[in-house]
């Protein structure tokens, strides 16, 4: 029974969302055992009886994903204030030698916007501003030599301070978006400083984002 055992918890282990939906009761543990049946024998080279299999599963010590699970509540317990903000744009530009300085020279135009949204994100290719709609103008004006990949207006954003013992918590972020995920909420971009996240989503999805995401502080 002991290589039984150990070979169900391996093969349940390497499916992480299949040990998560077991933790949670939402799957059928015979027919677990059916699908998983194949590869035991296979693995133990010899035919397992399904009944032993459904016991090993039943048998199982919580998992890495349960110890997550019950950290996770409590830090969404202790979750800070939440800022939802419309009217955002979303722009794209490709990487280039003058994009870094005109980034700069906008910020430094802007930064007495204070109550307006601004967020600047650079990758290896391409970078993206995230900004108010009332910035739209200048931020124009000032990129207007740099080659624009893509805009997206019409979003808003939901900022949540985080605990600061958010960067040794694993699974923080899985959970966040999975609960969107589940709504079928479109996550346009997320930004993350040490102690906040902020959403980017749709106008029409930010009711539901914000609900969603408060839930779990609950």
């Amino acid at each position: 029974m002991a290589g039984i055992s150990k070979t169900v918890t391996q093969l349940i282990q390497q499916s992480p969302f299949l040990e998560e939906a077991l933790a949670d009761k939402l799957i059928n543990v015979s027919a677990l055992a059916r699908h998983l049946h194949k590869d035991v024998c296979m693995k133990l080279g010899k035919d397992i009886n399904e009944g032993a299999i459904v016991m090993a599963i039943n048998r199982m010590e919580p998992g890495y994903y349960h110890k997550i699970n019950f950290g996770i509540k409590k830090f969404f317990n202790k979750l800070g204030d939440f800022t939802v903000k419309s009217g955002i744009n979303d722009y794209t530009f490709k990487n280039s030698e003058t994009l870094f300085l005109t980034q700069a020279n906008f910020f430094q135009k802007v930064s007495s916007e204070t109550s307006s949204f601004i967020s600047f994100s650079n990758g290896i290719k391409e970078s993206t501003i995230i900004a108010s709609n009332n910035l739209h103008a200048p931020l124009v004006q000032f990129f207007q030599g740099e080659q624009l990949l893509g805009h997206k207006k019409n979003l808003a954003t939901v900022t949540i301070n985080l605990p600061k013992e958010n960067s040794e918590i694993s699974g923080v972020y899985y959970y966040l978006l999975k609960k969107l995920a589940w709504l079928g909420i479109n996550v346009v971009e997320v930004i993350s400083t040490t102690n906040e996240v902020t959403f980017l989503v749709t106008d029409t999805d930010i009711d539901k984002t914000f609900s969603a995401l408060m839930d779990l502080k609950r």
